[in-house]
């Protein structure tokens, strides 16, 4: 896919910022589609379809965070990945946005250029090919991967997996009941050009967890250093 046919929606709502996103991410070669609130939001999300969105934490009437947890509730709209954009810096509203489903967290001021970089980590992180696995598929008591057709099932029922989530699964899973520290797990799910730090692995485990229910105990915590699958 060329760069120009790759579109980013643009939530915030104050002007001069739209203007500078507007400016930087067409410069360098994005389609822009802007939104001032919450619902104008969602709805261009859901018919525009874009490829990656930018949301403002503080917005009127509707919070960022609620934006985010109503984008990732609907079919259309839950694999779009979000990255958070917000004045505040304290690490609750990280935790916050990581554990609703966001990509990816910067703070206000930002860099146009560190912008542009982030955007493109987290675009590379959706499209990298993955590694051939002709036809592996990995079954553990209720939890099957099929890594061909990046799909995951506890107890017969399919598991919405986004993708740094389903590369931290199968990382886990492919090291064989080896401990795996938080930065072994930034490179294999994120990749060495992650921008994340390495509190943001628990915070993803937490998620990964609840959405594979019974499964989530397979993945053990090693205090003070990492995680593992754990096998029988």
């Amino acid at each position: 896919m060329n760069r120009s046919e790759i579109k980013i929606l643009v939530v915030d709502d104050e002007p001069d910022i739209l203007n500078l996103l507007d400016y930087n991410l067409r410069k360098a070669g994005f389609a822009v589609i802007l939104a001032k609130d919450g619902p104008e939001a969602i709805g261009l999300a859901r018919h525009e379809k874009p490829n990656l969105i930018l949301l403002d934490i503080m917005l009127p009437d509707m919070e960022g965070t609620e934006v985010l947890r109503r984008l990732k509730l609907n079919e259309s709209t839950r694999n779009i990945p979000v990255i958070m954009l917000t004045a505040k810096g304290e690490e609750v509203d990280r935790v916050i946005g990581f554990e609703l489903g966001a990509e990816d967290y910067i703070t206000k001021p930002f860099s146009p250029r560190e912008l542009i970089l982030r955007i493109r980590a987290v675009l590379k992180r959706g499209h990298e090919p993955q590694a051939s696995a002709g036809e592996k598929v990995v079954t553990f008591k209720e939890l099957s991967i099929d890594y061909s057709r990046h799909r995951v099932n506890v107890k017969g029922a399919e598991v919405e997996l986004s993708s740094t989530e389903f590369k931290l699964l199968t990382g886990l899973v492919d090291a064989g009941g080896r401990v795996l520290s938080r930065d072994a797990i930034l490179d294999k799910a994120w990749g060495r050009d992650c921008f994340v730090t390495p509190r943001t692995v628990d915070t993803h485990v937490r998620r990964l967890r609840s959405k594979l229910k019974e499964a989530g105990s397979y993945i053990e915590t090693v205090r003070g250093v990492g995680y593992r699958f754990r096998e029988e």
